[in-house]
This record gives structure tokens, C-alpha cells and sequence, in this order.
């Protein structure tokens, strides 16, 4: 199990919730009421699942693709450590993931 730690964009807030090896980040997120749209529902034509990974915890993760990097480039208030939650896979053995929900989001989607 990782231990998944939101903290809202003015990190007022903090939801720590537990998740097995394998979850898909945004479903973690979408279960436990963290606003993340994911619009194209993990097919990586919007950015509303956009997430900023802990510095700590952004090297624990697999890297992210070319398709998703670029993605990304279009996303709001993205940040070097910015990822997609519909990418992010918990690997086993990770123990705990912190992640911060961007001040904004935009839909590449326009809808």
C-alpha cells in the first residue's frame, strides 16, 4: 500500500489516503473528492488531471512519456515536477506519494 498525501493548491488542506501497488492516480484522487476532472478520461487529450508531484517523491515515479511531456507544456500552472494522475501508476514498493493540485486547470478539450 502507498500512503497518497493531497494537499489542496493553497495547502490549507491535506487528505492522506491509502491505495494498493497498480492504482492509477487520478482514480485515487476522483474516489477520495480531489478536484480533478479528467475529462478525457485518462486519454491524455485534456490536463485536468494535472498534478504537482512532491520534489522528493517526483523521482520514484516512472518518467513520463514524450506524448505526456508535451501535454503538459500546454497545461496551466505546470511546474518541473508537474505530472498527469491518468499516467501515474503506483509502483510497488513505493511507500508514500505527495501530491499538490495546481492553482488552475485548462481543457484542451474546450469543453
Amino acid at each position: 500500500m502507498t500512503l497518497v498525501r493531497f494537499i489542496s493548491a493553497d495547502g490549507s488542506e491535506v487528505q492522506e489516503v491509502e491505495a494498493p501497488a497498480g492504482a492509477r492516480l487520478l482514480d485515487v484522487a476522483q474516489a477520495n473528492g480531489q478536484p480533478l476532472e479528467g475529462t478525457c478520461e485518462g486519454q491524455m487529450a485534456c490536463s485536468t488531471c494535472h498534478v504537482i508531484v512532491d520534489k522528493e517523491d517526483f523521482a520514484k515515479l516512472p518518467e513520463a512519456s514524450e506524448m505526456e511531456e508535451d501535454l503538459l507544456d500546454l497545461a496551466a500552472s505546470v511546474t518541473r515536477w508537474s505530472r498527469l494522475s491518468c499516467q501515474i501508476y503506483l509502483p510497488q514498493g513505493l511507500a508514500r506519494l505527495t501530491v499538490r493540485m495546481p492553482d488552475e486547470s485548462r481543457n484542451m478539450q474546450g469543453r
